[in-house]
């Protein structure tokens, strides 16, 4: 392992499946203060933490945001942001290869595709090697609820129902509303109803955001682009508490330190906020809304990487992922996951 951001992923880490409990994994669990790394299941989360703490959590729902072709698959990521309306996205088109799917280089600015259902994807322009900007003839929410199945990469053998990627955070959103992410925000797959419930009564706090992620291709280790979030004043105001007396904030998932860290005012503190992020958070840049991170087990070469070095520092970062391989620790959504607190 060089540093931490190179590193040789055997493919038998890969989490194939869910697990038959959504709490049924582990949980590697790093302490920043003695530099210490420790192994639990995740049923034990409740008592890792201290009352007080507050768990700061994503409830966007995850869209069924994959629509199948002959031979392409086209994934919807998010809407263009600087566009009205609901049918200009950024979409990804991979290639159908048996059960799983490879990135595809190919299309043409203002070529059509036709899709299930007599509606068209017209291809606009390039935004990035692997992502288009593409017009739907369509609003893009309801048609991927009707006509989409959730994303799936290769080293998830079958397909699950979207059931499966909805977190007990995820908020019911209503087919007609141009919202929801084209990956679940995985680290919060894990939590049950009974787990949420156990939390409470520890006096653990639980506040929500939303961020709405994109695809975020395992072929490629591109830093994030602009996604949609939301900081709503209670959660701003809670930060603000927590921090304000001693306490440990919390996020459940990189998509909520994304959030959190976008809402931070010249001052350092956390206000309500909405709209577009496009902050990466950077070891130079560092943290200043979050205490820890629960998240699961990311790729080499991954931009999330820095954000674990942001929090944890280097030398914590290389012994967790020095220890997940050497225990044999699952990769991927629905894999094991890592604690990181002060």
């Amino acid at each position: 392992m060089n540093a931490i951001l190179e590193f040789a992923l055997p493919a038998e880490l890969e989490a194939h499946r869910p697990p038959v409990r959504r709490d049924g994994v582990r949980l590697l669990v790093g302490e920043k203060a003695g530099g210490t790394v420790g192994h639990h299941e995740f049923r034990e989360f409740p008592d890792l933490l201290r009352p007080g703490d507050l768990l700061v959590v994503n409830t966007s729902a995850t869209l069924p945001a994959a629509v199948h072709l002959d031979k392409v698959s086209v994934h919807f990521s998010t809407p263009v942001p600087e566009e009205d309306g609901d049918c200009l996205w950024l979409v990804e088109l991979r290639r159908r290869t048996g059960k799983a799917s490879t990135p595809y280089k190919g299309g043409t600015p203002h070529e059509w595709i036709p899709m299930p259902g007599g509606a068209t994807l017209t291809l606009v322009r390039r935004r990035t090697e692997r992502l288009w900007e593409a017009r739907l003839s369509t609003s893009v929410v309801p048609y991927l609820h009707r006509y989409g199945t959730p994303i799936r990469y290769g080293y998830v053998r079958q397909d699950w129902p979207i059931s499966a990627y909805q977190t007990v955070f995820a908020t019911p959103q209503g087919q007609d509303e141009a919202t929801g992410s084209a990956e679940m925000p995985s680290a919060a797959r894990p939590f049950t109803t009974e787990m949420v419930t156990r939390l409470v009564c520890r006096g653990v706090l639980v506040a929500p955001l939303t961020l709405h992620t994109g695809v975020a291709s395992p072929e490629a280790h591109e830093p994030p682009y602009a996604e949609r979030f939301e900081v709503p004043s209670t959660t701003a105001a809670l930060v603000e508490h927590v921090r304000g007396r001693g306490g440990r904030v919390i996020a459940v998932g990189t998509t909520v330190v994304r959030a959190l860290e976008s809402a931070v005012d010249g001052q350092g503190h956390v206000r309500p906020a909405q709209g577009w992020t496009e902050h990466i958070v950077t070891p130079e840049r560092g943290v200043q809304a979050v205490d820890g991170l629960l998240t699961g087990l990311h790729e080499p070469m991954s931009s999330h990487l820095m954000m674990l070095t942001a929090i944890a520092g280097p030398d914590l970062v290389r012994k967790t992922y020095e220890a997940a391989l050497a225990e044999r620790y699952l990769w991927h959504e629905f894999g094991d996951l890592t604690l990181y607190v002060p």
